[in-house]
């Protein structure tokens, strides 16, 4: 039987006597996608009962290519929501009072898998050539990247021409892109799993090339965080979903296997979500803070990036107040 994404009030009692009035608070958590092990840490929370220790009722919304968790959060649908740095500075420059109260992972997992057989081996051969994108936010890091490189996005023999790539490998298969893009713990496995073998592509990472932003991060709206008791709520919600992150890392198999039990979907394979799950534990904030902690200097570096576009900058200032520790630093004062 599939698990309800809701937790339920088992051990009151215990809970009563450790958070008092504080027990049970509800909140609700948009993810950025579909349930899959890109968001294992919130479900084993859930699971192994760390939201329900903390004094939180937690209820996970999974997302999808129509839901922009922004728009969830601004329309009061959720608490806090699941989002890539990126988009979230560029909504809060449209308007949109989003802060970054917890980071999750502070490497990228983005990459173009390219076909060898296209000639392409150094970013310097992508000119002339078909480059698929993720749009919905997600092409931010891309299209600075671009402007980095001197390439127009608008095709052409000594530019690229985009393809707003859907949400799978397909163009890399029928011959309508000669990269495409992919995260190291999703798509680049389906890439696999398709038939082609390494020796068969050309990866690069933004890591690597030196357009990484960070990715999964937690964001709630500004008017959160002027209420006490809201942010005492956000503080013990991170300290478990903290928890559920180091459970899961250590127990990829088993954090796989809990995602597939709120799968409603049935889509997913035990197969692929450990091995995702396995990549994801890879991005996982590693500082010496640990998990939940944004890294000032990780946070600037993306700036950086988004600003870098000469054409189309994603963000054309340097933001104000897009992010806090208060949050971490509540969670790290409980007991």
């Amino acid at each position: 039987m599939k698990k309800t994404i809701t937790n339920t009030a088992v051990g009151i009692a215990l809970a009563a006597a450790a958070f008092s009035a504080q027990a049970n608070d509800k909140l609700t958590l948009q993810l950025k996608w579909v349930t899959q092990a890109q968001f294992a840490g919130y479900y084993a929370a859930l699971d192994q009962g760390f939201y329900e220790q903390a004094g939180i009722d937690l209820t996970i919304k999974s997302g999808g290519p129509d839901i922009a968790p922004a728009q969830v959060l601004a329309g009061g649908g959720a608490d806090v929501v699941v989002d890539w740095l990126p988009s979230a500075l560029a909504t809060r420059e449209r308007g949109l009072p989003l802060v970054n109260i917890g980071q999750i992972y502070d490497r990228s997992g983005m990459m173009l898998t390219c076909l060898k057989s296209s000639g392409i081996e150094t970013p310097e051969d992508f000119a002339g050539k078909t480059l698929g994108v993720w749009f919905s936010g997600n092409e931010y890091p891309f299209l600075s990247w671009m402007s980095k490189l001197g390439y127009d996005t608008t095709g052409g023999d000594q530019g690229v021409t985009v393809l707003r790539q859907g949400f799978n490998v397909d163009p890399l298969f029928n011959g309508q892109a000669d990269c495409i893009s992919t995260m190291t713990y999703n798509e680049y496995g389906q890439v696999l799993d398709g038939g082609l073998t390494p020796e068969l592509l050309t990866l690069f990472p933004y890591e690597d090339e030196g357009v990484a932003t960070l990715e999964d991060g937690l964001y709630v709206l500004e008017s959160s965080l002027e209420d006490p008791a809201k942010v005492d709520s956000l503080a013990r919600f991170l300290k478990a979903t903290v928890q559920g992150w180091e459970w899961a890392r250590d127990n990829p198999e088993a954090a796989a296997n809990i995602v597939l039990e709120y799968d409603d979907s049935g889509a997913q394979t035990e197969a692929h979500q450990v091995r995702m799950m396995t990549e994801v534990a890879q991005l996982l904030s590693s500082g010496e803070q640990g998990i939940g902690y944004l890294d000032p200097a990780a946070f600037d570096r993306t700036v950086e990036v988004l600003l870098g576009s000469d054409s189309s900058p994603v963000i054309t200032q340097v933001p104000e107040g897009a992010y806090t520790h208060t949050v971490f630093d509540a969670m790290k004062a409980l007991n």
